[in-house]
């Protein structure tokens, strides 16, 4: 018997209809825009406030009592739908250029009706609650009543024998009284059972009676056994576990069976629940540790988006990259089950702080990018005005020096607000377009001039050849000299003719002057040997005199030949200015070398006068 009564004082509890058991808790997290917990959940919530709030209310007006854990549910779903669209709000306000701490929620209007109608439901609850205390102290009060008068019977085998239709009554009335104090309920079945015990104990004068009622205990204990081992092969281990309560409710509301079997089928009996509990126990230490491999799931999630650099994202595109990756973490989460109890708020917290702290920074640079971008509108369009001031000039060069410098300037500065974009380029796009395009229509018209240019340089090249191939000596520096002027005073030639006419012109005038400075030297060298022969008549120092001027003016010469040789060494034709100056320094080292030459001749001269005087 003590045995018995060990095993029933674990489901003793279950004789309070009120007091069920919980097997697994349905937790609604708060959440960011951007998450959603959920879990498989036997409540359908709502997805609204107003639909949380209708509910509410058709729950308050009903007669039947409302389920807590729907009440439950609807009231995480109605905070965590309130909380979403605070966040939400929120981002959108920061998104707008406000600050994150001047932020303030809008009243939520049906917060008033919702908290209303749940008042409502609490009231109801709380006068149905009263009324089943009563109702159990009341149910309390008549067991210890029929405790009482068992006990009385129960005393000698002649009253036990001669009350057993009024035993059976108590037995009866007994069952009727269901709901008792929980913190009651052990103590009474234990007194209940001792004292029924005690009275077939005592009941021996009437044994048919008595057989008659262990056989018919038998037969339901045998059937709560056979219940409970069935319950075993039961798929759904939670209805399995409650299903057990009901047959041990059962099996302390039967009397005893014959003294011989008692210990026989409680054994039995208890076999079956220890097996149906041992599946309960281990499907929740299953779930405890599926619970545990969520935290550590979960948590790792949380280190990802922690570990996020949010200084080195520099860019939106970035930062819309890094986003996705973000919500795609989040749709993540919501795949994973609980945690445990204790942790899975906590966890979630993290999550969502993380989360909010991406969103938030994010937030700050689209805010501090849209300031950017309204200083980079602001000087782009001072651009556009400064273009289309500009666009009617016909300061053709300078002009368009300055539209180049402000292309170059506009293509540092960053971008625009999308939506200006378009419209701005086209605007400053158009000025400079209208601007070049005027300038073309004027170069076209110039390019006809350039032409005839062209022909007139070509002509005044052409004059300069004939001149090269003419013998007569006489006036043709002067010729030389004024076709050089005619030339400077043609304008301009078109540019891919440039190079090509200019080159043929100094080579032409090239060509000019050396020729004629060969033939001013062959005169010059003609008359100093004419003086020559008159200073040899006249004697010969003279001509000593004048040799010993021409060596050194010869040495002179040379030296200066020698410098600029060491000159050219050192310059290189890579630009065109360097190429100028080379060109020049040779043109003046060929006359020097012509100049060096016409000295050595008339050394030569006077040499030979001074030989020819000496044979005399």
């Amino acid at each position: 018997m003590n045995s018995k009564t060990e095993s029933d004082t674990k489901t003793s509890n279950m004789m309070d209809s009120q007091e069920t058991l919980q097997t697994e808790e349905n937790v609604t997290e708060n959440v960011t825009p951007e998450v959603n917990e959920t879990e498989n959940q036997t409540i359908e919530v709502p997805q609204t406030q107003e639909e949380v709030v209708a509910r509410v209310k058709e729950l308050a007006e009903a007669d039947a009592p409302a389920e807590k854990q729907e009440l439950d549910a609807l009231k995480q779903a109605f905070y965590k739908i309130h909380k979403a669209n605070v966040a939400a709000a929120r981002a959108q306000f920061i998104e707008n250029g406000g600050e994150p701490e001047a932020f303030l929620p809008a009243p939520n209007v049906l917060e008033d009706e919702f908290k209303a109608a749940m008042n409502v439901i609490k009231q109801k609850r709380a006068e149905l609650q009263a009324e089943l205390d009563r109702q159990k102290e009341e149910n309390l009060q008549k067991k210890q009543e029929i405790l009482e008068r068992i006990k009385t019977l129960s005393a000698t085998p002649e009253e036990a024998n001669q009350a057993y239709k009024e035993f059976k009554e108590l037995q009866n009335q007994w069952k009727e009284l269901t709901l008792v104090p929980a913190e009651k309920a052990n103590e009474l079945w234990k007194t209940y059972q001792l004292y029924v015990e005690q009275y077939y104990d005592q009941l021996k004068l009437n044994n048919e009676f008595r057989e008659y009622d262990f056989k018919k205990n038998l037969e339901i204990k045998t059937r709560l056994c056979e219940a409970a081992e069935k319950l075993n092969e039961e798929a759904d281990v939670i209805s399995a576990f409650q299903q057990l309560q009901a047959l041990h409710q059962e099996f302390k509301e039967t009397g005893p069976v014959a003294k011989e079997l008692r210990e026989e089928i409680w054994a039995r009996f208890k076999a079956a629940s220890t097996a149906v509990n041992k599946r309960h126990q281990q499907y929740f230490e299953e779930l405890k540790q599926k619970e545990e491999e969520n935290l550590a799931h979960k948590t790792a999630l949380c280190e990802k988006i922690e570990a996020i650099d949010l200084t080195a994202i520099k860019t939106a595109a970035a930062w819309e990259s890094q986003t996705q990756q973000i919500i795609e973490m989040q749709k993540e989460w919501r795949t994973i089950g609980f945690a445990p109890q204790k942790m899975n708020v906590k966890i979630f917290e993290r999550f969502r702080g993380a989360c909010d702290r991406f969103f938030t920074e994010k937030a700050s640079f689209f805010k501090r990018l849209k300031e950017e971008q309204a200083q980079n509108l602001a000087k782009k369009t001072e651009l556009c005005e400064k273009a289309e001031a500009l666009k009617d000039s016909t300061d053709w060069k300078a002009t368009a020096n300055k539209l180049m410098q402000i292309q170059k300037e506009w293509k540092t500065i960053g971008a625009v607000p999308k939506r200006h974009s378009e419209s701005l380029w086209q605007r400053f796009i158009g000025a400079c377009d209208y601007f070049f395009e005027q300038k073309g229509k004027n170069t076209a018209s110039q390019r006809g001039e350039e032409k005839e240019n062209l022909q007139k340089k070509e002509q005044v090249i052409d004059k300069l050849k004939a001149l090269l191939e003419s013998n007569e000596e006489e006036n043709k520096q002067d010729a030389v000299r004024e076709l050089m002027k005619e030339w400077n005073e043609i304008g301009f030639v078109p540019f891919k003719e440039k190079d090509k006419i200019y080159k043929a012109y100094h080579e032409t005038v090239d060509q000019l002057f050396k020729a004629l400075n060969m033939s001013a030297a062959r005169r010059r060298l003609d008359n100093f040997k004419n003086n020559l022969k008159n200073d040899a008549k006249e004697g010969g120092q003279g001509l000593s005199r004048e040799r010993e001027r021409l060596v050194r003016a010869y040495e002179s010469k040379r030296s200066e030949i020698k410098t600029y040789e060491n000159n050219l060494g050192f310059l290189t034709c890579s630009s065109k200015k360097g190429s100028s100056l080379l060109n020049e320094m040779n043109k003046k080292m060929e006359k020097l070398k012509d100049e060096l030459n016409l000295i050595s001749e008339k050394i030569a001269a006077i040499d030979k006068e001074i030989k020819a005087a000496q044979a005399e």
